[in-house]
This record gives C-alpha cells, sequence and structure tokens, in this order.
C-alpha cells in the first residue's frame, strides 16, 4: 500500500493565557463563521469581539489551569494509535490538525506533503457528525485540495463518523462503570448523557444528522452498559438568541433535582479529549446547578483520552477505512452550507462562560447583529457553521 498517514481533526484550544486573544481572533476572523455584508468588516469586528471576551475567557481558563489540555491530549492519542497500529501490522505517520489554534490543518497538510504520504486517512475526533464540527473541516479540507496540484495526486478516504464503533462504545460504557460502582448504590445512579448543541435550525433546515446520531448513540451506550440505571440526554453549551436542541443541561439537571434524584454520572457524550467545557462547564458551572438543585452527588465519567480500548477503536477505524473503497471530501461534506441563525426566532440573550471552544461566536451574535444594522443597516446575519 505504500506510506500511510492518519490526520486527526480537532478544534484545537490555547495552551496558555497569552493565546486566548488570538486563538479567539482565529474564531472570529473566519469568513466560514460568519457570512458579514462587506468583507472588510470580518477583521476588525473580530478584533473588537475577541477583545471584549478575552478577560472572561482567560478567568475560564485559568480555572483548568492557564490553557487548554486538548493540543496535548490530542497528540498523546496520536501516539498511542500510531502504537496500536504497529501491533496490528500497520505503520503509519500520524498528523494533528487544529481548526484554529497550533498545530493547524495546513500545517499538519504541510508536513504530510513534506512526508511523500501515498494513502491518507482523514479522522476527525468528533464521533458523530454535524456541520459545525466534522463538517467545517472538511470543507477546510476540500478547500487545500482544490488549491494544491500535489495534494490532489495523494489517495485519500475519510471517515465521516463513528459513533456505532464497538470497542467506542465498550470505552464509554467502562469509563461510565468506574464512576458508577463507586457511588453507594450503583442500581440508582442517574446516568445524565451531555452532548454539546447546535442551534435547531441546524437540524431542522440544514439537515445536519447530529441529533439524530447523538440519540443513536446514547442508545447503543446503554445497551452495553446492559444495566438498569435510567438515563437522560441534554445538551450543553446553549448561547445566542436562536432555539438550540433540547432538553438543555440546566433545566435537565433541576428537572432531576425536582423528581428527588440524589447521584448523577455525568457523561460527555460528544467529547473524546478533556477541554474547558468537561474541566470547566460540567465539573464547575453544572456540578453547581446539579447541587443546588439538591443532586448531592455529582461524578462525572472521563473523556475516553487515551483509554486503551478507545485507542483500539481509532485503529480499528483506521485499519477497515484502508480496507474499504475510498470515501472522498465532497462525499462527507454534503450539507447545505447556508443556514439562517439570525433572527429566525424571538429574542432570547444567552451566554455561557465557555462558548467560545464550540460555538463562541454565537454567544456574539446578536451583538454582532446589532453592529452590522449601525454601520451597514442590515439586521441579517448568515452562518455557515459553528466549528467545534
Amino acid at each position: 500500500m505504500g506510506r500511510v498517514g492518519v490526520l486527526l481533526l480537532n478544534l484545537g484550544g490555547p495552551d496558555k493565557l497569552e493565546d486566548v486573544g488570538p486563538f479567539l481572533y482565529n474564531l472570529f476572523s473566519d469568513p466560514e463563521i460568519i457570512r458579514l455584508p462587506f468583507r472588510w468588516l470580518q477583521r476588525p469586528l473580530a478584533w473588537f469581539i475577541a477583545s471584549r471576551r478575552v478577560k472572561t475567557s482567560q478567568e475560564n481558563y485559568k480555572q483548568i489551569g492557564g490553557g487548554s489540555p486538548l493540543r496535548r491530549i490530542t497528540e498523546a492519542q496520536g501516539e498511542a494509535l500510531k502504537e496500536q497500529l504497529s501491533d496490528l501490522g500497520q505503520e503509519a505517520n500520524i498528523y494533528v490538525g487544529m481548526r484554529y489554534w497550533h498545530p493547524y490543518t495546513e500545517e499538519a497538510i504541510a508536513l504530510l506533503t513534506q512526508d511523500d504520504i501515498d494513502k491518507l486517512v482523514i479522522l476527525p475526533l468528533y464521533p458523530q457528525f454535524s456541520i459545525s464540527t466534522s463538517g467545517s473541516s472538511f470543507r477546510l479540507l476540500e478547500k487545500l485540495w482544490q488549491e494544491d496540484p500535489k495534494l490532489q495526486r495523494l489517495e485519500y478516504t475519510v471517515i465521516p463518523s463513528w459513533y456505532k464503533q464497538p470497542n467506542y462504545l465498550r470505552a464509554m460504557a467502562d469509563l461510565i462503570v468506574q464512576e458508577i460502582d463507586q457511588c453507594p448504590n450503583p442500581d440508582e445512579v442517574h446516568i445524565f448523557f451531555s452532548a454539546h448543541g447546535v442551534p435547531k435550525s441546524y437540524v431542522e433546515e440544514a439537515g445536519d444528522p447530529y441529533q439524530q446520531e447523538i440519540e443513536e448513540c446514547t442508545y447503543l451506550i446503554m445497551q452495553t452498559l446492559n444495566r438498569p440505571n435510567a438515563h437522560t440526554l441534554a445538551y450543553q453549551s446553549r448561547v445566542g438568541p436562536v432555539e438550540w436542541l433540547q432538553p438543555y443541561t440546566e433545566d435537565a439537571l433541576k428537572e432531576l433535582g425536582v423528581q428527588g434524584v440524589k447521584d448523577i454520572v455525568v457523561v460527555p457524550i460528544s467529547f473524546v479529549s478533556e477541554h474547558i467545557e468537561t474541566l470547566q462547564e460540567i465539573d464547575i458551572e453544572y456540578r453547581e446547578i446539579a447541587e443546588e438543585a439538591g443532586i448531592h452527588n455529582f461524578r462525572r465519567a472521563p473523556a475516553p483520552n487515551t483509554h486503551p480500548v478507545f485507542i483500539r477503536a481509532l485503529a480499528d477505524l483506521v485499519v477497515e477505512a484502508l480496507e474499504q473503497p475510498n470515501f472522498k471530501l465532497s462525499q462527507a461534506a454534503q450539507m447545505k452550507k447556508r443556514v439562517k441563525m439570525y433572527p429566525p426566532e424571538s429574542w432570547e440573550w444567552g451566554m455561557t462562560t465557555s462558548a467560545e471552544v464550540w460555538n463562541g461566536r454565537i454567544a456574539m451574535l446578536g451583538f454582532i447583529a446589532l453592529i452590522i444594522e449601525l454601520v451597514t443597516g442590515h439586521g441579517l446575519l448568515h452562518m455557515i457553521g459553528l466549528l467545534q
């Protein structure tokens, strides 16, 4: 087969507090995120929003050690994957491509073209497909492929989503069980799946399969667990003036408190690495909400990180992808690109403190619209997808 490469895709995050401002600027300056009436508004507006958000964001990152662990964990996953593939008889070079911070996707592509890879497997570290995560990275890669004749000669295949992978389900079940079994009455523990939310219009107007894949993934994990525990699926990180997938995590936690639930294990179902939305939003913000609601035993299953069964799942995905017909970027990104985000509903203000990590640009959506209204007279903002 020749030299094989595996490109791991993820969002990226600021490594240290000084990186928070530039990281936010990268998010907001991308025209793939916020489509403005005039391109000359893009960078000034990005600078303005990032400047207003940087202190709050830095305070959040201080709570988890002063920076995101995402790069370190992703690189560790890559190293473990390389070793696991070698054990399975498949040698491969591993590349990490982040969307908004180092190492950027473009940097990873430059490395692998220098290495003269013969076949590339593109593996997003998002189990479920969404136009806001995998879809965004695929669109960026499509653009890079169109611009580089050398890439066009490279054989590649894409793994669009993989939430049904058996070892992934087993790894998630193992992580849940280890938390449940530390509770006084394991069978009475409520399992609380918290997935990152997306605007409802993504599903209903753009045909995003994310909600369906999250729901099916939850069902499959519970089937793998094969335990009598009750469970709930909710969606976190709701921000901006539009309706998101429901139920919202904070509301569902309060409702469980009203029902008298005392013990829960929260499962970050759409995340495979620890980052600010697990370490800060769930562990700090949602824990406080749960305790105020009377849920006194609040535990969280760790993200898979480098769990051996999870790494085996990634390796199996790569091996299977190499054996199957190639799946192209154009096939993986077959979604409507324009999704109307503002103003489809009545005003509803809301902002989470960690919003910048996945969909932070939505947190400023109403503000951006007001700026555009003042500067251009346009009150309509179009989004092309939230990028993790």
